[in-house]
């Protein structure tokens, strides 16, 4: 016993060398990520807010709480949440000795029959850290499964956005589009008096109709999609019956503050690049596991019991027995399986290093994108607004020189188009913002409570 002893404290001595106690430190960075996505703009801190604070609309959270419920993705990645806790259960357990107890009978037909049973226990000492780094490596899986179950979490809640929001685009287009079919309506039934009157034509009544047609084509259209996108969502919902009562688009409001620069700390926050670093620490700690299968391993056990002889009954023990051992048995020739797998332990290292760098990276240029569509979309809804004014005033004036004067008609048709036109315009530009909003969202890592 004292020789295994001996064995253990020089392998021990060499520890230090081997690094099979190391720790996981992330790797430095081929590029700095705080400098991804700067901007002179102020944004909130949209990483801090829950799904329910980043959307108040009352109609879009009764709809992300359906999916939320339903998502068979989310539920998948909570299952295997779930097969990550065992694990780890199990390798925490892994450092207790394990114990069972066992009982045996024999009889003859010349010897006396024979009953033994006791307990018995071995424990492996964990002297060259294979136990430590199987508990640290299920530790980061277990965190890793977490952060995966975040992600789709977030993807599911911005899909539902998405899907809301389109809805309201449409929806708002389609209320553009009626309000325009009915002064269409007017300006024909103007255009028919001014020709019984004789100072208009009848190709201007046609022109108007065809233009009117033109109009309740685009109105047919996007019922169409609205129904296409109803139907979407409520297979997002995982529900053909939901009910997809909804706000309007003008009625939505979010966080109107941003924040200047991205830092790593950030981006870091994305569960999808925390799961990556936690699979990056899991390949560390496999690397010190294939190294340990190098070492001696030492383990202790013992048993205690009894046996009984025939009449002396189970309770009434002819004889105790109990003894000790410890072994140690060192690996001397595996046929390259032990180089194999410490070969592969590096590589899945290299690579879960590279993905999550390339993680890193197009995390910052997700936020980047986001918040330069943001910014693009507030400005040309400002500029919407202008042209709309400018255009509502040439429909008015137009319309009053055609009721007064011998002005051409066609002025009036396009300048009725062009205010369409850019009433869509806008609408879908404030769709483009709350698009991009959402995306930023969803790009720091958003949407998880």
């Amino acid at each position: 016993m004292k020789s295994i002893y001996c064995i253990a404290a020089l392998s021990l001595a060499a520890l230090s060398s081997c690094g099979l106690y190391s720790k996981y430190e992330r790797p430095a960075l081929e590029y700095d990520v705080s400098d991804l996505g700067r901007n002179d703009s102020t944004l909130s801190p949209l990483a801090a807010l829950s799904w329910r604070e980043m959307f108040a609309d009352s109609c879009l959270q009764s709809w992300i709480d359906r999916g939320l419920e339903r998502n068979t993705d989310l539920r998948v990645a909570q299952l295997r949440t779930e097969e990550a806790a065992a694990t780890l259960r199990a390798s925490q357990l892994a450092f207790l000795p394990s114990a069972s107890i066992a009982a045996e009978g024999s009889t003859g037909h010349k010897s006396a029959s024979r009953f033994t049973i006791g307990p018995s226990a071995s424990w492996e000492i964990d002297i060259f850290g294979r136990q430590r780094n199987l508990r640290l490596g299920a530790e980061a899986s277990f965190y890793g499964a977490e952060a995966y179950a975040q992600a789709v979490r977030t993807s599911v809640v911005a899909e539902i956005a998405n899907g809301y929001y389109t809805l309201l685009m449409l929806d708002e287009q389609l209320s553009i589009s009626e309000r325009t079919l009915k002064t269409w309506d007017e300006n024909i039934r103007v255009l028919q008096a001014l020709k019984r009157a004789g100072r208009s034509n009848e190709a201007a009544v046609l022109q108007a109709r065809a233009n009117r047609m033109n109009v309740e084509n685009s109105a047919l259209t996007l019922r169409n999609r609205i129904m296409l996108q109803e139907n979407a969502v409520r297979s997002l919902l995982l529900d053909p019956e939901a009910d997809l009562s909804r706000g309007s688009l003008a009625g939505q409001s979010f966080p109107d503050t941003l924040f200047s620069g991205i830092t790593l700390a950030m981006l870091s926050n994305r569960p999808d690049v925390r799961a990556a670093e936690y699979d990056l620490q899991k390949s560390f700690y496999d690397i010190n596991v294939a190294r340990a299968a190098f070492y001696p391993s030492l383990r202790l056990s013992g048993n205690l019991g009894w046996t009984t002889t025939s009449g002396s009954g189970v309770a009434n023990p002819s004889q105790w027995i109990a003894n000790a051992l410890g072994s140690l048995s060192a690996p001397l020739f595996s046929r390259g399986t032990n180089e194999a797998n410490l070969r592969t332990a590096k590589a899945e290292f290299e690579i879960a290093s590279l993905t999550f760098s390339q993680k890193l990276l197009d995390a910052g240029i997700e936020v980047n994108d986001a918040l330069s569509s943001w910014q693009t979309a507030v400005e040309r809804l400002i500029l919407d607004k202008k042209q709309i004014v400018a255009l509502k005033g040439a429909v008015h004036n137009t319309r009053l020189l055609m009721r007064n004067s011998p002005t051409n008609y066609l002025e009036v048709l396009t300048a009725q188009q062009r205010l369409l036109d850019a009433e869509l315009s806008e609408a879908n530009d404030r769709y483009a913002a709350i698009q991009a909003v959402i995306s930023l969202y969803h790009a720091l890592g958003g949407g998880e409570r």
